[in-house]
């Protein structure tokens, strides 16, 4: 940014700080529409964001079950429905999606100025990457995974699509949110973005209500000691490392029960592993979850499971460390910039199950270091990952953003008017 600013320039850039300020989010996922974990995050953000004083509206995909729009938690959620909807094809359907909010947008665009644009992933980059020329603002872009991570490379035509399209959506930021170290060295090294374009802002987490017991919703864990696990289920979330640690606790006649949670493509294919050798004593796959089941079967767990062979963040590690659960996790990712090793939790080598059962094992022989891992676990979160400080990060990138935007107008009206 130019250092040199008139008078008016200055005038304006003071008149701006604090403003609130008019935010357009786009997702193609948001509360009661949950796949995953971005759902959540601009659920977290937005609200808060609504909470600081601007003017919060979200712009996502809906069904006949949703209303069309709707002032949630003080953020203004318009849903539309994609022109395809009923398409099998994902990628169809994504296209659907986008045409169907730039249209929506075009509407909203009639009554509301925007201050600027602010994404999340490349499902809804077409139409991001179409408004932030049409409407001459700013584009902010949060990454929250990359399809070379999840896939450790790109090895097909959909995949290649797809990273295309991500590729695409960094090279027209303005401005790119990652949430974690690990992101940032991922977009600079995988699609060559600019490092001064990239900002560093974790996700954030609410704390957990514990509102029933394990045992009022699964009778059949009463009094049963479990391990606990919850995520997608995909291949990339590591399942298969609980299945084959499993096995060997069957082979070494471990008392070692696990329990996961989650839906996802591999659900079936997991269930059917467990059924054909002879896990059922061992692990348990039991599928999709409400939260307050989810904050349940953490309270009542003896420790948590989280390992993942690729994870940008890992919020569902915050989820069991803020309920002060002793939690291992993947040295992979963005998990390793959470977990301190034996300190606020437990590293394991990614894919590895005897790795995974020797951290079972210290845990369950050291019962007393556990609880301070638990403890401490919980501390870290609370201090470094609440919402409201995760907002007031996100503010200040998008107040530069804004910023930034009103001195290159007013430097360009100077330059114009001198000519």
């Amino acid at each position: 940014m130019n250092n040199i600013f008139s008078e008016e320039v200055d005038s304006d850039c003071n008149k701006l700080i604090n403003w609130p300020l008019n935010i357009l989010m786009l997702c193609w996922e948001f509360p009661p529409n949950i796949v995953g974990g971005l759902s959540r995050h601009v659920f977290g953000l937005s609200t808060h964001l609504a909470a600081m004083g601007h003017e919060v509206h979200v712009l996502t995909s809906g069904n006949n079950g949703l209303q069309s729009f709707e002032r949630m938690n003080g953020v203004n959620v318009h849903r539309v429905k994609p022109l395809n909807d009923r398409d099998d094809h994902f990628l169809s359907w994504i296209a659907g999606l986008n045409l169907a909010m730039a249209f929506k947008a075009e509407q909203l665009t009639e009554e509301i100025k925007f201050d600027f644009l602010h994404t999340h992933d490349w499902l809804v980059g077409a139409v991001s990457i179409a408004l932030k020329e049409s409407l001459s603002v700013p584009l902010l872009t949060t990454i929250h995974a990359t399809e070379h991570g999840r896939n450790n490379g790109i090895h097909t035509d959909m995949q290649q699509f797809i990273h295309d399209k991500e590729q695409q959506l960094i090279l027209e930021s303005d401005q790119i949110i990652v949430c974690s170290e690990y992101m940032r060295e991922s977009l600079i090294s995988i699609f060559n973005a600019q490092d001064e374009k990239i900002t560093v802002i974790p996700n954030g987490i609410e704390p957990l209500k514990i509102e029933r017991t394990i045992e009022d919703i699964f009778p059949d864990l009463k009094q049963r000691k479990y391990i606990f696990s919850i995520g997608r289920i995909v291949k990339e979330k590591g399942f298969e490392t609980i299945l084959e640690a499993a096995a060997f606790a069957k082979e070494k006649e471990l008392e070692c029960f696990f329990v996961v949670a989650g839906k996802g493509p591999m659900l079936e294919t997991y269930q059917k592993q467990i059924t054909a050798r002879n896990l059922d004593k061992y692990v348990a796959f039991v599928g999709y979850i409400t939260d307050e089941q989810r904050n349940a079967f953490i309270q009542g767990s003896e420790m948590a499971v989280i390992p993942s062979l690729y994870e940008p963040f890992g919020i569902v590690a915050l989820e069991t460390m803020i309920l002060g659960k002793p939690t291992i996790v993947s040295n992979t990712g963005g998990m390793k910039g959470i977990v301190t090793h034996c300190h606020t939790g437990l590293l394991m080598v990614p894919g590895d199950a005897k790795s995974l059962l020797e951290q079972i094992d210290f845990l369950m022989n050291n019962p007393e270091k556990g609880e301070e891992i638990g403890r401490k676990g919980r501390e870290i979160v609370k201090s470094l990952y609440g919402w409201k400080r995760i907002a007031s990060e996100t503010n200040r990138v998008m107040e530069d953003i804004v910023l930034n935007k009103r001195v290159n107008e007013n430097e360009q009206k100077i330059t114009t008017n001198n000519m």
